[in-house]
């Protein structure tokens, strides 16, 4: 049996992310896995890369071929050079920063008022007692 570390494609129509899996070599792409080693979510910037290294490292091991994707990803993480014997093989891949939390500066007056009471009940306009008179013309 042949197995591959290769692609799982997940995601909708044009918002695809990937798992990073072993597989046997028949299977069809999306269907059964061995085992989910990483992912990898390729519209995010910068790109969003994990790999479980040390799974990634047994698997290549024991034989286990990766497809190019998988392995252009591998030389990113450095898993491709330990595993080629490389001992000074390390990650390249970028990481975001993280957000920096909001702060409100307390010199500057808020911007939402605060809720005023309801004034007090106002007088209603007393309605017109007197309408005027409907006028109708007389037909003769």
């Amino acid at each position: 049996m042949s197995v591959k570390i290769r692609l799982k494609r997940l995601g909708k129509i044009r918002a695809p992310y990937y798992r990073i899996v072993v597989a046997d070599s028949r299977t069809k792409r999306d269907g059964r896995v061995i085992e989910e080693i990483g992912q990898y979510h390729p519209t995010e910037e910068p790109s969003f890369i994990e790999v479980k290294s040390e799974r990634a490292q047994y698997w290549l091991s024991v034989g286990a071929q990766p497809t190019p994707q998988v392995e252009a990803i591998l030389k990113l993480t450095g898993d491709w050079g330990k595993f080629k014997g490389d001992k000074d093989a390390v990650s390249t891949v970028k990481t975001k920063e993280p957000k920096v939390p909001f702060v409100a500066d307390e010199k500057k007056k808020p911007v939402l008022k605060p809720k005023a009471e309801k004034p007090a009940a106002k007088e209603e306009a007393p309605a017109e007692t007197e309408a005027a008179p409907a006028v109708e013309e007389d037909k003769a």
